[in-house]
Order: C-alpha cells, then structure tokens, then sequence
C-alpha cells in the first residue's frame, strides 16, 4: 500500500522540489552579486531548509541530536557516512553556524538549478574522480580556505553513497589531506540514519514514512599527530550507531 501512495506523493515532491530550486537560482545569483557572501549564504540555508520541507510531501521527519557546544571561531572537518543525497540539506541546515563546505563531483558543478551555482561559487571543492592530482589538490585548496576563513568542510569518507544503510568501510585520502592541512579544526563526527529509505523503491517512486536521523558525536580535536588513528576512532564512532 506505502508504495502505491508513493507514485503520485513522489510526482508532487519533485514539482514541489523543481520550484524550489527554480526560485532559488535566481535569489543565489542577486544575493550573491549584489550583497556578497553573507547574504548568498543565508539565501543557501534557506534553500536547504525548503528543500527539506519538501520532503514532508513524503511524511519525511527528521531529528537532530547535538547535546555538544561546538565553538564557531575554529574551523571544523565534519564527517558522516552517507546514505543519499538527502543527507546534505540537513547538514546544511542544522550546521549552518559553521558554515559548512562540500566536497562534490565537477559533474554536479553545472547543470542543476541552484545546486549548481552554490557548489560552484559558495566555496566548496568540485573534484574531478578521474584526475587524482586534481582532486587532491581541490581538496587541499578548500581546506586551506576553511582554516583561514574559520568555515568548516563536509567529507563522506565512504566516497559513495550506502543505499541499504549498511557503513561501507572510509577510503582515508580525502580525510588525511584535510586533517594535514587543518591541524587546528574540530573533528565533528555525524551518524545518519534512515535517509536510505528515502530511496528503498529508486529515484521513482520514493519512500514513504521515513524518520531520519542525524546524531552530532563528541568533538575530537585534531592533535596532528596520528592521523591514521584519528581516522579509525571517527568511523568507530560514526558506525557504531548506524542501525540497519
């Protein structure tokens, strides 16, 4: 039954979803051009927060735990797993005192209302999955940027998306670079769960019902010393609490 209410729930999530986005574009642009970063920011978390409305077509809710003071004068690196592209809004949303960055494909970097233009101009790395020296150096670019603009980078260490919710295990590269090259940040862990099932039936239709879930760690200081170590406590604490 979930599913058959899904089909038309879903066609009216993605026109609810295409406006946002449509009406957004332009926003970005003006705020950006006319009033610079602060008001192009804005204009982004209030994109993200309507993009998660949207989903309530869907009987979507979320929850968002973060019982730890997280200071805003000092760069952070949050890492979560990743379970669909549903992830990111919330983030956005809820972190939106640290101002956090992503690192993304360069295909997602044209093309797509709104999404497009804040990936390309509101300071976020565009990587190239073919060219590892570009990535890298992508990488190493926008941490430099978050440490000296006291910002904060997003990193899925899974590299791609969990579509059974099931922690894949953190390919350590893009991680290492940002703890290198960030020795003062805040390591800020995130567990999501649920946001998978957004996706259970595939792009069409959508799930049903879904209660997601985003639950804040302890902060680790980066000590600069064993960042291999370091790596391995942050997936322990992430995957410990991904219920599947």
């Amino acid at each position: 039954m979930k599913k058959i209410v899904a089909y038309p729930l879903t066609a009216l999530y993605f026109l609810f979803f295409g406006i946002t986005l449509l009406a957004f574009h332009p926003i970005q642009w003006f705020c950006l051009r006319v009033f610079g970063y602060q008001a192009h920011k804005k204009s982004v978390d209030i994109l993200n927060w309507s993009l998660m409305r949207c989903t309530h077509v869907l009987a979507t809710r979320y929850s968002f735990a973060n019982p730890h003071h997280i200071p805003t004068d000092v760069p952070c690196i949050i890492v979560s797993n990743h379970q669909s592209m549903n992830d990111i809004p919330p983030i956005i949303w809820y972190m939106r005192k640290h101002h956090p960055k992503f690192i993304s494909k360069k295909e997602l970097g044209k093309g797509i209302p709104s999404i497009s233009f804040n990936l390309k101009y509101g300071g976020g790395a565009l990587i190239d999955r073919k060219n590892a020296e570009q990535a890298l150096n992508a990488i190493k670019d926008l941490a430099l940027y978050a440490r000296e603009s006291k910002r904060s980078v997003v990193i899925f260490p899974e590299g791609t998306r969990s579509r059974d919710g099931k922690p894949k295990p953190f390919k350590i590269g893009g991680l290492k670079i940002l703890l290198e090259h960030m020795p003062n940040a805040l390591v800020v862990p995130i567990s999501i769960n649920n946001s998978w099932k957004l996706l259970r039936y595939g792009k069409f239709p959508m799930g049903v019902g879904t209660h997601m879930k985003l639950h804040v760690h302890r902060p680790i200081a980066n000590s600069g010393e064993d960042h291999e170590a370091l790596i391995t406590e942050v997936e322990k604490v992430i995957t410990e609490t991904i219920k599947t």
